[in-house]
This record gives structure tokens, sequence and C-alpha cells, in this order.
């Protein structure tokens, strides 16, 4: 029988609890849950909270069909709340919002992993956040996305800005910046412009374009994120990879002693002690009195 729960007065179904979503650590649904509910919902949810969502969905586990879909699924419940998100092909498209631990635990049942822009749903487009993705080409690996990471941290800092690191869950690393509501356009173009400058001081090291011909041994900066319709994975969310990694925020600590690819490499279970710890690393993003402004306005 599938179980029924109540989650803050919201009927959940919860399905296939005993199924394997990682084999490599035998880690099943009803853990992915467990995880979300008594670990990271208290910190994810702020990050979440009036954002529209894209779920990357593997139902069977990462080895299995894998879909990205910005459309509320069927079946979702009429308390689950949307936001008009509309696209040139759907100007009526709205996607999901999880704005508590109800609506965090319905899309946690449909195994997904959780990717946010860097705007709120009242705000389309106006980015309270601008994002780096360090995505290594090989043999480079996460050491060289740190010292790329290492660089922009100064390079910000130089214009009165903040970063704050978190990895991918995958194979790189995230540098976030609080900022002043900012339209993406201008976001994008500055992150572009730091991109640029990477490269040019890291020339062994970084590169800003996607050309994958270009990235064998360097670190690709990507800046595109920005753009008002891109999407990245959310803080705390799972990711579909062998293992239960998680898109963990790291300290720079963490960042500027990391001398191999496994010292970044954060599972579902490191997380409670870690937070024990060290608390919501990424706290600053949602406190208005943290953010920067772009140099210019």
């Amino acid at each position: 029988m599938t179980p029924i729960t109540e989650v803050e007065g919201r009927r959940l179904t919860l399905s296939n609890l005993d199924k394997v979503l990682y084999p490599a650590t035998g880690t099943t649904k009803g853990e992915v849950l467990h995880y979300y509910a008594a670990t990271a919902a208290r910190v994810m949810l702020p990050h979440l909270r009036d954002r529209p969502l894209s779920f990357l969905r593997y139902p069977d586990g990462p080895e299995g069909l894998r879909f990205f879909t910005k459309n509320p699924p069927p079946g979702t419940p009429d308390w689950v709340r949307t936001a008009p998100v509309p696209r040139s092909d759907d100007p009526g498209a709205r996607q999901v919002l999880a704005q508590d631990l109800p609506s965090l635990m319905w899309a946690a049942n449909l195994v997904v992993e959780f990717h946010t822009h860097q705007w709120r749903q009242d705000s389309p487009a106006v980015a309270d956040r601008m994002v780096f993705d360090l995505d290594h080409g090989p043999p480079a690996g996460v050491v060289e996305c740190c010292a790329v990471a290492l660089w922009l941290r100064e390079r910000l800092a130089g214009d009165g800005l903040s970063a704050y690191g978190k990895t991918s869950g995958s194979k790189g690393l995230h540098l976030l910046v609080p900022l002043e509501p900012t339209p993406s356009g201008k976001v994008t173009a500055y992150a572009k412009k730091l991109a640029v400058e990477a490269q040019g001081a890291l020339p062994e090291l970084a590169v800003h374009r996607m050309t994958r011909a270009l990235r064998p041994g360097k670190v690709f900066v990507d800046f595109s994120q920005n753009a008002a319709a891109k999407t990245t994975a959310a803080p705390y969310t799972l990711r579909a990879k062998a293992r239960p990694t998680v898109s963990a925020p790291v300290t720079w600590e963490e960042i500027e002693e990391c001398g191999a690819p496994d010292d970044l490499v954060l599972l579902a279970g490191d997380m409670a002690p870690r937070l024990e710890r060290h608390g919501d690393l990424l706290a600053p993003l949602n406190d208005p009195g943290q953010a920067g402004a772009l140099p210019g306005g």
C-alpha cells in the first residue's frame, strides 16, 4: 500500500520508499525523502522561496531515464503554488514554487534535482544574485576550479562584491554573489566581463568560451546562467549522479585547501554534521544587507 502522510496539514502520497535510487551507495527513495525533510528543508527553503523551479527528474535513479521539465507536472496538487513565467513558445507558462515543507516534499517525491532562476517571481528577469559555474575539462579537476574561484573572489571584492562557494554536486564549483536587484542582462554582461578577465589573468587555467575544443585542461567560467531564462542547481539539492552528491556550500578555507578531487565531494549523509558545525554558509544570499551593487549602478 502506498503510504500517505501529513505534512503541516497537507496530505501527501509517498511512493516506492524502498526503491534504490543510488545503487553505488544503496540509498533508497525513503532515505532521499528523509534527507530533504530532516536535514535540508530548514536551510534549503529560504533559497527556493519565490523562485520558479525547473526540475531534472530521474524517477528510476541516475542510471535511468532523466528529463528536464519546467511546467508543473500532471497531478500537481492545487495547494502547490505556481508562478507565471512566460516563454516565447508558451506565453501562459507557469512554474512551481516551493514555498513550504509540504511543497518541497511533494516535489522530492517525484525524484528531482531542484533548479532555480537568479530572480524571484515578483521581479522576473531582475536578479538578486549572480552565479559563476566553474566547469573543468579533463585533465583539469575541481582543484583547478578552486584556483579560478579564488581569483574571482579577489576580483569581485575589488568591486565591493562578496562571493560564496558551493559544490555543483556534479563536477565543478559554483560561486554565488548577492546583488541589489539588477536586470539580468546587466548581470550577464558583468559576469562575462569577469570571465574574460579571468582568462586573461589565468591563460593556462581559465577559458570564458563554451567551445569544447578550448576546454581540455582548463576551467570554463560559465557566466551564461545569469541569463533570465537559465536556471542553476539550487543549494542543498541532491544530484542525479552515481552517489547522492549534494550541491553543498563550502567554506573559503576548504576551497583554499582543496588538493584532491574528493576533497569537495559531499554526500547527503555529510550534511547534518556540516550544518551543525557551520549553519547555512549561504545565508548571506538572503540578507538584503549583504547585497552589493554592480559597478556603474
